[in-house]
Order: structure tokens, then sequence, then C-alpha cells
């Protein structure tokens, strides 16, 4: 008989340490802590921002480069341009007001088709019947007549107080005053019968803008502007382009861009000084703003080049200015590089890059100039 107490007791042991080997260490928990990783930014946010950043890194570019042979561009695919955009005038041009209103004038005294110039009273009446092919007629032969003013009204003050029944009435005569200055010959804006029609239409349109924006009418405002900034002529262009030159020599500190921007708006009235909210309005403003920008820049350009001047008659015309801006670029590129500063020189640069195209709204053109030609690192 043979005892295997001992044997069964080590064979017991080894078991006991290998179920102690095998069997896992219960973990000790870990306690929760929540954490959302960050989210990176949209397709769309994305897509602003570069559309934000890519003008701005290219005038910076701009800053820093010398002048190229041929121009920068901001978009190089145009978009057809929105209605308060630049767009070319296709409109065929009749033929001059002043002399238009002569062969009028020598018709109604021959009175060959029975047709006389009417009286004031008529004037207003058929502002109130809505007569627009009379109004029409007396645009063509007695235009001086839509400027009169009888009592306390002329006749786009009439139209304007009998309401919104009559806006059409009132366009007739903006037209009727846009037509007549566009059209207006260079030999005959210094004749004094044309400076006293002149000065009369300016009236008129002050007085519309400021009843427009009393009576918060003020969805023409910005024709009215334009007409009135086109009807003031050589003299007031000129004091402001000589204005914002000095600015452009000043550099960054100068301000150039606001200071072109703030001689548009207290230009008309103090009423429409205080207008900020007219979307309409601010970009007319935009726009002259810019015109102002390149007739300056170029008129010092001109004082080391020699070259025609822009036309100060071309001032608030569709998009004449630049038209006339990037045409004497590209024919004094060569002079431009050798003979302007380098601050011109970028300043060019900069109002040519920035303005061409039709991808980005004026308000926003300017508002990228002011940001490098007002607050930028300037050169």
């Amino acid at each position: 008989m043979f005892n295997n107490s001992l044997l069964l007791r080590s064979v017991d042991h080894d078991a006991e340490s290998d179920s102690a080997e095998t069997l896992p260490s219960p973990r000790q928990r870990v306690t929760s802590d929540l954490c959302l990783p960050s989210r990176l930014p949209t397709t769309g946010f994305l897509q602003r921002e570069a559309e934000q950043e890519a003008p701005k890194a290219i005038l910076r570019q701009l800053r820093r480069s010398p002048t190229p042979t041929s121009p920068v561009n901001i978009e190089e695919a145009e978009a057809p341009a929105s209605p308060t955009e630049r767009h070319d005038s296709t409109s065929s041009a009749p033929p001059s007001p002043t002399l238009a209103l002569n062969r009028g004038t020598s018709f109604v005294r021959g009175n060959q088709s029975g047709w006389k110039e009417p009286q004031p009273f008529e004037v207003f009446r058929a502002i109130e019947r809505k007569d627009i092919m009379f109004l029409m007629e007396i645009r063509d032969r007695a235009f001086p007549l839509l400027l009169r003013k009888t009592g306390d009204a002329t006749p786009l003050l009439h139209a304007m107080r009998i309401g919104t029944s009559h806006r059409d009435v009132t366009i007739v005569l903006l037209g009727a005053f846009s037509r007549w200055v566009n059209h207006l010959e260079d030999n005959e804006v210094r004749l004094p019968r044309t400076k006293v029609i002149l000065k009369a239409l300016r009236t008129n349109l002050k007085l519309a803008i400021d009843y427009g924006l009393h009576r918060s009418q003020s969805d023409l405002v910005a024709s009215f502007l334009q007409a009135l900034v086109m009807s003031e002529g050589d003299k007031w262009v000129a004091s402001q382009v000589s204005s914002v030159s000095l600015s452009l020599r000043a550099g960054t500190e100068g301000k150039p861009v606001a200071t072109a921007g703030s001689a548009v708006r207290k230009f008309a009235t103090r009423e429409l000084s205080k207008a900020d909210a007219i979307a309409a309005t601010e970009d007319y403003i935009a726009n002259a703003t810019a015109d102002l920008l390149m007739l300056a820049s170029w008129s010092m350009a001109m004082e080391f080049i020699e070259s025609d001047p822009i036309p100060s008659y071309y001032f608030a015309r569709d998009d004449r200015v630049f038209k006339a801006f990037a045409d004497r670029l590209d024919t004094h590129s060569s002079a431009i590089r050798q003979s302007l500063s380098k601050r011109l020189k970028w300043q060019l640069r900069v109002l040519r890059a920035v303005l061409q195209g039709r991808n980005a709204t004026l308000r926003s053109k300017v508002e990228l100039l002011a940001g490098e030609l007002d607050e930028g690192e300037g050169v």
C-alpha cells in the first residue's frame, strides 16, 4: 500500500497556481470624462474666407512687387453686371440737347405745326393727368419748362408730392434731366444759357433729394444724385480731384478713399449726408468715389508723363473713367515703370487690380481699396 498524499497535494498546489495565473486581475474603473473633438470648418465657411482673403493677398503682393507689364487680375472671369454696377452705354446718342432746344424754340416761333410753348399750369396739369407724351414733347421742344419753379413747386417736386401713383411721371422727368445732361456737347457747357439751365436743374434735383429723404421716398435718390453730379460739370470735379490727389500723396495717412467718399456724400445736400442706409445711394457713392480716385491718381502721374488727361466730364457716366484709366496705363506702361515714384506705381496697380471686373459689387471694391490705401501698411 502506497501513501500518495504528497503527490496529491503537489498536484492540487500546481492547479491552484495555474488558476491564479490565468485569472485576470480586475481593472480599476476609469471615471467618465466627456470630450467632443473640434470639428473642421464647413466648405461654405472656407469658401467665404477664401473670397475675402484672396484679394487682400494679391494686394499685399502688389505692394512689394514691381510694376507688371500686364495688369494683375483679381477676377479672371467676368460675370454680367448687376444694375448697380458699371455697364457699357449701348444707346445711340441723340442730337445735342442745346441744338434741339434751339430748334424747338425757333419751331415754336414759326408755329409750323400749330404747337406753341405751354404755360406752367399746363405742365402741372399734364403731370396730374400723367400725359407722358405731352411731357416728352415739352422735353424735346422747351426743356427749361420742366425746370421752372411755380409757387413753391417745380414739375419734379409736384410729381413726387402727388405720391406713388405718379412715380412713373417722376421717372420720366428724371430721365429727361439725365438725357439732357448726358448729351450736352463740350462746347455748349460754357455757354451762358446752358449755365442757367444747369443751375435750375441742380436746384430741382436738390429739392427732390431733400423731399425724397424727408418723405421716405428714397428709391430714386441715387438717380437724383447721379444726375446732380453729372450736371455740376468740371468745376466741382477738378476741385475734388485736387483734394484727393493731396491725400494720395500722403499715403495711408491721407486716407484717400475716405476723402473721396466724403466729398461725394457732402456734395448734394445736408440731408443726404445723413442717409447712410440707402443701398442704391451707397452704390452710387462708391462708383463716384472710385472715379475720383482714378482721376486723382492719373493727374499725379501726368506730372511726370506726357499724356492726355482723363476728361472730367467722364465722371459718373457709366464706366468711361475706368476705360480711359486702363487705356492710359497700357499706353504709358514703360514710362510709368521708369518715371513714377514707388508709392504712385503701387497705388495705380491697386486701383486697376481692384476696380476691373464685375464679379464684385462696387461697394465691396471700395471697401477693399480702403483697407489697402487707407488702412494698409502702405509704401
